[in-house]
């Protein structure tokens, strides 16, 4: 029963500005919009490198990884947060240290390894969970996400590794950057190109256990990977595509924390229905406008070669 109320489910009005308002009298409403936020705008940012460098896969199994990490937590009696995050860094320090063939993202040996650790990575959850009894509806929200146990002390972690996460992100933006786009003139230049995807592993390993705090370990693609994808298919600029990847990431999640709060339906089924329509609604202009730019093109030049001819 919603406390105050009356009523077993809160209702959607017509008053959608009341609508609004009521999500901030719950405390675990405003705990839910706060993590949603925080993990938005980190994953927008990591996100946006991620998909640059091809590392989505990696970005996964980093996430599924968690699930381990939480169970393992649950399971001697330490908090799930912390479990996340100790299995992903682990994960990503042991992902960071294979030899690379210095494309990124394209390492043969890197991606069998990776996949190698993602299957060891669910069959421990799997252990994980049925040693503890009752386990299952927890797992459930671990896989698939949930917002109703958001806490005041998670919020405050998720704050805290965003802002340490983001303040690295900045030192490290320009080499990285460079690292991704040319990796062997990056490393003539003096860049070291591998410690530097080292350090962007374990930037990426705590944004993916940030991220599965609110959409589960098996969607974290949802508010890691889509609003990325959806900025660079707007704009190959690397400011604005993650200012857009941020406000893309936001829409998501406050849209769904939304509609999850009056609807009976899983928030990771709504953060990756709305971000996959919104990547489908960009995708689609985009290329309407590239159709539209080369048939212009194409007229122009129909048109000018009888005056060419001609001359």
């Amino acid at each position: 029963m919603i406390a105050g109320t009356g009523t077993l489910e809160p209702e959607l009005t017509w008053n959608l500005v009341a609508d609004v308002r009521a999500l901030f009298t719950y405390p675990f409403m405003v705990d839910a919009l706060q993590a949603g936020t925080i993990v938005a705008v980190l994953g927008g940012v990591i996100g946006w490198f991620t998909v640059l460098r091809r590392q989505a896969f990696t970005a996964h199994t980093l996430a599924v990884v968690g699930f381990p990490g939480a169970a393992g937590a649950i399971l001697v009696g330490v908090s799930a947060t912390a479990g996340f995050f100790a299995f992903a860094v682990a994960a990503a320090v042991v992902i960071g240290l294979i030899p690379s063939s210095g494309r990124v993202g394209y390492a043969t040996t890197e991606s069998a390894l990776t996949g190698t650790v993602q299957a060891t990575a669910l069959a421990l959850g799997f252990v994980f969970s049925s040693l503890y009894g009752g386990f299952s509806s927890g797992a459930g929200a671990l896989l698939f996400g949930s917002f109703l146990g958001i806490t005041p002390e998670q919020v405050r972690v998720l704050l805290g590794v965003a802002v340490a996460a983001l303040a690295v992100l900045a030192v490290l933006a320009r080499r990285l950057l460079f690292a991704t786009v040319d990796p062997a003139v990056a490393a003539a230049r003096g860049i070291r190109v591998r410690a530097t995807s080292l350090v962007f592993l374990l930037l990426l390993a705590v944004t993916a256990a940030e991220v599965a705090q609110i959409t589960g370990t098996l969607l974290v693609f949802a508010l890691l990977i889509v609003p990325a994808a959806t900025a660079q298919a707007m704009t190959a600029r690397p400011v604005l595509g993650l200012g857009l990847a941020v406000a893309v990431g936001l829409l998501v999640s406050w849209v769904s924390l939304f509609v999850a709060y009056y609807e009976p339906y899983p928030i990771g089924f709504l953060l990756t229905s709305l971000a996959f329509a919104v990547y489908v609604v960009v995708a689609l202009s985009q290329r309407q406008a590239r159709t539209a730019t080369l048939r212009r093109v194409l007229d122009l030049r129909r048109s000018e070669a009888p005056a060419g001819t001609g001359g």
